[in-house]
């Protein structure tokens, strides 16, 4: 099968891109060093390559991304590094072998890791990103009340997910040493051999943590290539122009494909079109001025702005080289 047999929009992965991601991965942060995260991508052939490459422990952000790993046979050590508040069927897949640890940072998330019958736990420090995570001189006795309960403390996790795109990669490791600063107070008092954070904006500068929980390595965005990060765009989405009008007299012209709002995850801007610009997206289309002439039906590749929405939006990821497909993967972590 050729690119031009697909239906549009699809997603593209450039098989040698992915590959060459996953050894520079490995090299850096080899073994337990990383723990990818899959909220990235939501699709188990791919972790399973991570997986080839001495990842084996993972990060989820759903409960059905956990539960989709275990069925997978990837459920050696998966982290849900999100709270949640029904912890049953996570419970459920411990209870047939899973290793499941959960990030807990209030009394709320820890009964309910209690009740759901999970047995492992870390405590989410709030480094600096105002979302989820205890104060750090409030995480202590939270463990302790973890600890009372009768639960494993494996150790911390916090985020410094607001530093991840800072283009002065200088004044990224300063803010990154800070946040660190903090997480490593809260497992002073917390204990435990784990310390995980991190991510691919900070994989090569963050050197606290025990794990890195980067993801979107493997694919990458153009909101990362924008920071700076030494890492090859693998994810495109593939779209079809449907729609052209030439230039006249004071008035550029244009082409539309069929990559919109639908397709694309938007909250990190606009994608980029190589080669044209791009004016703006609709809910199933995408209108650019081309740098080259265009003809309805030619086809265009799309990169996306934000890979973790993007994926999500898709049934599918196609494994290319060049204009050959090799091979179709089910994005099917998908949902909840």
């Amino acid at each position: 099968m050729l690119t031009h047999d697909l239906t549009t929009p699809a997603l593209l992965v450039d098989a040698d891109a992915l590959e060459a991601n996953l050894a520079d991965m490995a090299a850096a942060l080899p073994g337990p060093r990383l723990r990818p995260h899959v909220k990235a991508h939501k699709t188990t052939a791919l972790a399973r390559r991570q997986a080839a490459a001495g990842h084996t422990g993972f990060t989820c952000a759903t409960v059905r991304e956990v539960e989709g790993m275990v069925a997978a046979g990837l459920g050696e050590d998966l982290l849900l590094a999100n709270e949640v508040l029904d912890c049953r069927r996570l419970g459920a897949l411990v209870g047939r072998g899973a290793r499941i640890t959960v990030a807990v940072d209030s009394e709320a998330t820890l009964a309910a890791v209690v009740a759901g019958g999970v047995r492992e736990v870390l405590v989410d420090v709030n480094v600096g990103l105002p979302r989820c995570g205890i104060a750090p001189e409030r995480a202590g006795a939270l463990a302790d009340a973890a600890r009372a309960a009768g639960l494993a403390v494996r150790g911390v996790m916090g985020y410094e997910g607001h530093l991840m795109m800072l283009g002065d990669v200088a004044e990224r490791a300063r803010l990154t040493e800070e946040c660190m600063g903090r997480l490593l107070a809260a497992h002073a008092d917390v204990g435990g051999e784990v310390v995980s954070g991190g991510g691919t904006g900070t994989y090569a500068l963050n050197t606290w943590v025990t794990e890195v929980q980067a993801g979107s390595y493997a694919l990458m965005d153009t909101a990362y290539t924008a920071a700076g990060l030494p890492v090859r765009q693998a994810l495109t989405v593939l779209g079809t122009v449907v729609s052209t009008t030439a230039p006249t007299a004071g008035t550029p012209g244009w082409a539309v494909a069929d990559v919109g709002l639908k397709a694309l995850g938007m909250d990190h801007g606009n994608p980029d079109v190589p080669g044209g610009q791009v004016w703006f997206c609709s809910d199933e289309h995408l209108t650019f001025a081309p740098g080259t002439p265009i003809a309805v039906g030619d086809r265009v590749r799309v990169v996306p702005a934000h890979v973790d929405p993007t994926c999500a939006l898709h049934e599918r990821l196609h494994v290319v080289r060049g204009e050959e497909v090799l091979d179709t993967w089910p994005v099917d972590l998908r949902g909840w």
